[in-house]
């Protein structure tokens, strides 16, 4: 299920997608007129963020398990959070002439010399889960992924509708993702629109995590003892929240009760947590993009004009649809 919202200028995108049935050759309008290559001689370069959480892995998996099904050829790459890597493996596929090249941006700037050789090659583009911040977008052909801002503001309403009845201050300490993230930069932003609207909520911290359990555990720990009258933690992903568990229960304290928590993701382990109480709201970012991907790499080859955006469709978790959900989870 998935909502599709914009569109390109046809004109751009059309112009893009010109060179796809070469093979990224440069072939052009000769290459589009020799028709749609056969499914597996189709080459995909992907370039993953990382291995940073449950939900990464997850996305990854996912990813190489769809394309594997599809028949078509994956060329992987694990930048390790780190962006030069990600440029690096995209030259790599620029130079090889894959197809299509898929990347799911580290941070959200530094991008248009390698996409504006990527385009120079007439290699279609297409970002997943992350977007890119450039004023010319026809340096890529799609994004998929979720809203992050709309992430934010989900947990910034459980927030409000929780607290809705007390008058009392409420303290809240921002586990943030890699600094310059789209979903690190969006859910920030969400989350302090809804509870902006209300001055007795106050961000008393936020600091970055990188979206990892031990990074979500040292900041607390560190956040925990400048602020130990703190009510809530609101964590851009499932795995700083888990760590802000461990880091509370060091503390003498009980996670969903005396300091409650929301997160970002519904990765498994987060929604087991959720249904034992120690986290108190999730909401959900689905990190199974592998059949869309695979779809719109698919529509390229066939000379066709994929959405220019992408949403796929998620919901959000208390304890007990949380109890409910775990048995059939996949990841």
């Amino acid at each position: 299920m998935k909502k599709i919202f914009g569109l390109a200028t046809a004109g751009v995108i059309l112009l893009t997608l010109a060179g796809c049935a070469s093979g990224g050759s440069g072939g052009g309008d000769a290459g589009a007129a020799a028709g749609p290559k056969p499914t597996d001689e189709l080459v995909v370069g992907f370039a993953q963020v990382g291995a940073e959480s449950g939900w990464r892995t997850a996305n990854t998996t996912d990813i190489q398990n769809s394309f594997k099904d599809a028949g078509i050829e994956l060329k992987f790459s694990d930048a390790q959070q780190k962006q030069e890597n990600q440029i690096k493996a995209i030259r790599s596929y620029i130079q090889q002439g894959v197809d299509v090249i898929a990347f799911s941006p580290v941070v959200e700037t530094g991008w248009d010399a390698v996409l504006n050789e990527a385009k120079a090659a007439n290699i279609p583009v297409v970002l997943t889960d992350r977007a890119v911040d450039s004023q010319d977008d026809s340096l890529y052909v799609s994004f998929l992924g979720s809203d992050f801002i709309e992430e934010g503001k989900k947990a910034g309403q459980w927030v409000v509708d929780e607290y809705a009845d007390s008058t009392d201050p409420v303290k809240i300490i921002q586990l943030e993702g890699t600094t310059g993230a789209a979903p690190a930069i969006d859910r920030a932003e969400g989350f302090a629109d809804v509870i902006g609207a209300d001055d007795k909520f106050e961000i008393v911290a936020s600091q970055t995590g990188d979206f990892t359990r031990a990074g979500g555990k040292q900041v607390t720990e560190a956040l925990l003892k400048a602020n130990p009258d703190v009510d809530l933690i609101y964590a851009h992903n499932d795995d700083m929240g888990l760590g802000a568990i461990e880091a509370i229960e060091a503390a003498g304290l009980v996670p969903g009760e005396d300091i409650k928590i929301v997160t970002v993701d519904a990765v498994k382990d987060g929604m087991q947590a959720l249904a034992d109480g120690k986290i108190n709201f999730i909401v959900e970012c689905s990190p199974l993009l592998g059949k869309q991907l695979v779809d719109i790499v698919n529509q390229i080859n066939e000379g066709e004009t994929p959405e220019k955006r992408i949403i796929t469709e998620e919901t959000t978790f208390t304890q007990e649809q949380a109890v409910e959900a775990l048995p059939d989870r996949q990841y």
